[in-house]
């Protein structure tokens, strides 16, 4: 069994860890939950797992650092990045776009990239829609082999908001991934209306 001291050690290195981690992601422009603890875990020179903050609580410390550091900033941000979703969104409508990542938790920042996922019948359908609209776009290798990688990433600025598409299989839409809450485009506007989201953010239109 653990000793005391050996937990309150681990807890405060937990605590250091998440609030490392949030200030990268809020200053390097990190997304990742992820990447940005495993970054933050190695210069701390942390090796035990326990010690390894869960997203919730990065969440809370970018939250207290964004409200600490950038409160104004990052909700003038914030509300750029929901109404370029609004427009992107609109022009992805066929393809079922959802909003999901910062942009739609309230922790996007100043370097935070707009997150969106379509669910298309084919991937090649949305590069064929983007050429024929003259649309430039940057075509990404997704992460493999990452559980639920998507099939292709886009990315493009709108309105000088970075811009990730992730595409999925339409297959995929009905399989939502644990821990990822995500919104179809009338609880965006409602959002960016300043109205509360009634329903769940996983709920479908």
């Amino acid at each position: 069994m653990p000793s005391h001291a050996h937990v309150s050690r681990s807890g405060g290195l937990r605590r250091e860890i998440a609030a490392l981690a949030a200030r990268m992601m809020a200053e390097d422009g990190i997304s990742d939950f992820g990447f940005a603890k495993r970054k933050a875990a190695k210069q701390l020179g942390a090796t035990d797992a326990d010690s390894l903050p869960n997203n919730s609580e990065i969440e809370a410390e970018l939250r207290a650092w964004q409200a600490l550091y950038q409160d104004d900033e990052q909700a003038e941000r914030l509300l750029e990045m929901r109404t370029a979703a609004v427009d992107v969104m609109h022009m992805l409508d066929t393809f079922r776009p959802y909003l999901t990542g910062g942009a739609l938790d309230g922790t996007a920042g100043r370097y935070s990239e707009l997150e969106i996922e379509i669910f298309p019948d084919s991937t090649k359908d949305v590069e064929i829609f983007f050429l024929n609209q003259d649309f430039p776009y940057e075509h990404r290798e997704p992460r493999r082999p990452a559980p639920h990688a998507p099939e292709a990433i886009l990315s493009f600025d709108w309105d000088e908001v970075p811009v990730k598409i992730s595409v999925y299989p339409s297959a995929a839409e009905r399989t939502p991934r644990r821990g990822q809450d995500r919104a179809r485009l009338a609880q965006v506007e409602a959002l960016l209306a300043g109205s509360s989201m009634t329903d769940k953010p996983d709920q479908h239109a």
